[in-house]
């Protein structure tokens, strides 16, 4: 069956919360055909190519099975309900953040801006915001107990963002949501912190960090 060409393969804008995702058949090739709503999220467990079939280095056959897709309930969880704590505006920020956090968060959702940021990069975040400040003690008991089963004695949270949505910039928003709340906080309180530990994967990520690092 011949794949669809899609003109045009962007259904929304960057600045907005997704609305539309291209339907994508049993092997992950998109239909021609969109639907409404984000696409929720999931991972794939990768089938092992057969020995009697081995795609040439360099290439991409999106024919060939590509895994099966598990989906992400939790993380689709989060998103609900950081969604719905979105949706309160401004009174929500104001019953449940700090006061450094809900002026911050006004200004990175500022659509007059200076340098407009992408919605995954608010989302993010938003995301450690809330699981910090808003989730309550239960939330991160489950979160706690999820992690541990994934990752026994090290508790990691993480957030993925496509190449080229702006990681770096996402990385200096949670710097400075973390620094100036703890400069804000009596000595000695554990829920922000000023120190941090940058690790570059490789040297472009180490000279594009130098590069913020010159420019601030």
């Amino acid at each position: 069956m011949p794949r669809p060409v899609i003109d045009n393969p962007i259904l929304n804008s960057p600045f907005l919360a997704p609305e539309r995702h291209w339907v994508l058949d049993e092997n992950g090739v998109p239909t021609g055909i969109h639907a409404e709503g984000r696409r929720s999220s999931a991972f794939i467990v990768p089938v092992p190519p057969s020995k009697h079939k081995q795609a040439d280095q360099g290439s991409l056959d999106l024919d060939d099975s590509w895994g099966t897709p598990i989906s992400n309930d939790y993380i689709n969880e989060v998103r609900s309900k950081v969604a719905a704590w979105r949706s309160l505006g401004d009174a929500g920020l104001d019953r449940t953040v700090t006061p450094v956090t809900a002026r911050l968060l006004r200004y990175w959702r500022d659509p007059d801006r200076q340098r407009r940021l992408f919605f995954c990069q608010i989302e993010a975040a938003e995301t450690a915001i809330w699981l910090a400040e808003v989730a309550p003690k239960l939330e991160l008991d489950r979160l706690r107990t999820l992690n541990a089963e994934a990752n026994p004695g090290l508790l990691r949270i993480a957030f993925k963002l496509a190449t080229g949505a702006g990681k770096t910039t996402v990385m200096a928003m949670l710097i400075a949501w973390q620094t100036l709340n703890a400069a804000r906080k009596k000595r000695g309180s554990s829920r922000f912190t000023d120190a941090f530990l940058v690790i570059a994967p490789g040297i472009t990520v180490r000279d594009r960090l130098r590069l913020v690092a010159e420019q601030t």
